[in-house]
C-alpha cells in the first residue's frame, strides 16, 4: 500500500471535520500532512480556532492534553501513539509538587510569597496546580516575560519542571546564582535549611530534557575551530555552560525565524532537536546549517509518531471510531485553562 496516498485519501474524506497538528520535531513523513506546524501551545491554539470536530495531534502527550484543555466543547483530540510521552514533563508529578509546596509552607507563607510557574512541557494536572494557586504557565519563548510578571506578584518563584530554562531565563534577568536553589524532591525542604529557603528568590525543579542537555561546551568550541564565522544558536533548555557560549539563545520559533530572516551564506550550528535542524538545512540550502552535535539529538518519543500510526487514527475516524482520544477531567481542565489564560494575558 502507498501509505502517503492512503493518508491523503483519508484526509480528503474527512475534509473540514479534521485538523492535523504537527510539532516541529516530527518526522518529515508525518509533518507533511500537518495543517498547522508549530510549538505545542501555538498548535493547541490554532486547532481551537477552527471548527474541526477532530484534532489529531502529532506530538506528545502533554501537548495533546493542552489542546484538549483549550479545545471547543465539540472538539475531540487524538494522539497517534499513547506511548508518546515527554521525558522532561514526566520528571515532575503532582504529588511531588504538592509535597514541595507543603514543605515551603513550613518556612514561608506560600500563597503570599511563592508564585508557582510551570513550563508548558508539563502535565495538565501541574498546569491546574498553578491555576489553583494563582500561578501561571510559560513557554520557552515567553519565559522572561512570565517570570517578570511572577516576581512582580510575589517575591519568590517555584519553577518546574525544567531547571535549565528556569536558570538561564533568571540569569538573563539579572538574578544571581546564589538566589537560585535547586530543589531535590527526595529531601526535606528540597535539601536546604530554612534560612537558605528564606533568602532564595527562585526554586528550580531538577528536571531536564535529554535532547537539549546532550549539547556540550566542547561541541561549541569544535565548531568555532572547524568553521570560522559560524554562529551558535541554541534552545534555552540547554545547560547554562552551553547557553553562555552561544551567540544566540531562543525558542524553537525563534530558531526558525532567525534562519528564515538570515542572508545566504550564513553559517549556523544549532542546538536543538535534529528533525528540525535537518529540515531547516533542506529548506535553506543557501545557508550552512548543521547540528551543534555530530551525533544527531532526536526526541525519541516524538519519533514514535509514524505515518502508519497517523493512518490508523484517520481510518478509525472514517469508520466513526475514536482511536487514542485524549481527555482531561473538567475540574483539572478548568484550573489549567486559568493558568494558561493568565499567560495569554501577558
Amino acid at each position: 500500500m502507498d501509505l502517503q496516498a492512503h493518508v491523503r485519501t483519508l484526509k480528503a474524506r474527512l475534509g473540514p471535520d479534521l485538523v492535523i497538528l504537527g510539532h516541529h520535531y516530527q518526522r518529515d513523513e508525518v509533518i507533511q500532512f500537518a495543517d498547522f506546524r508549530g510549538d505545542s501551545l501555538q498548535l493547541a491554539r490554532d486547532a481551537a480556532r477552527t471548527d474541526a470536530r477532530y484534532i489529531v495531534f502529532c506530538g506528545v502527550h502533554f501537548m495533546a492534553e493542552t489542546a484538549a484543555v483549550l479545545a471547543k466543547p465539540h472538539q475531540v483530540v487524538l494522539l497517534p501513539d499513547l506511548e508518546a510521552g515527554c521525558f522532561l514533563a514526566d520528571q515532575a508529578a503532582l504529588p511531588q509538587v504538592e509535597a514541595a509546596w507543603r514543605d515551603l509552607g513550613q518556612v514561608l507563607d506560600v500563597e503570599r510569597d511563592v508564585m508557582p510557574v510551570t513550563y508548558v512541557n508539563s502535565a495538565a494536572a501541574l498546569k491546574a496546580f498553578c491555576g489553583e494557586h494563582g500561578g501561571i504557565v510559560c513557554t520557552s519563548a515567553n519565559a522572561g516575560k512570565v517570570l517578570d510578571w511572577a516576581f512582580r506578584q510575589r517575591p519568590k518563584v517555584l519553577f518546574f519542571p525544567d531547571q535549565h530554562l528556569g536558570r538561564n531565563t533568571a540569569k538573563r534577568m539579572g538574578i544571581p546564582p546564589e538566589a537560585m536553589l535547586l530543589w531535590d524532591p527526595r529531601q526535606p525542604l528540597g535539601g536546604h535549611d530554612p534560612e537558605q529557603v528564606r533568602r532564595a528568590q527562585l526554586f528550580l525543579w531538577p528536571g531536564w530534557c535529554y535532547v537539549h542537555t546532550r549539547f556540550r561546551p566542547e561541541h561549541v568550541r569544535a565548531w568555532r575551530e572547524r568553521e570560522p564565522g559560524i554562529r551558535i544558536l541554541v534552545h534555552p533548555e540547554c545547560t547554562e555552560e552551553v547557553v553562555d557560549l552561544a551567540d544566540e539563545v531562543g525558542s524553537t520559533s525563534y530558531i526558525i525565524r532567525r534562519v528564515e530572516e538570515s542572508p545566504p551564506g550564513t553559517k549556523w550550528a544549532i542546538g536543538t532537536e535534529y528533525n528540525l535542524v535537518h529540515r531547516l538545512a533542506q529548506e535553506h540550502p543557501e545557508q550552512f546549517i548543521v547540528s551543534l552535535s555530530d551525533e544527531p539529538s532526536y526526541c525519541q518519543t516524538m519519533n514514535l509518531i509514524t505515518l502508519e500510526k497517523l493512518a490508523r487514527v484517520l481510518e478509525g475516524l472514517v469508520k466513526g471510531e475514536l482511536v487514542n482520544p485524549i481527555t482531561v477531567p473538567p475540574d483539572i481542565a478548568g484550573k489549567a485553562r486559568l493558568a494558561l489564560e493568565r499567560m495569554l494575558e501577558i
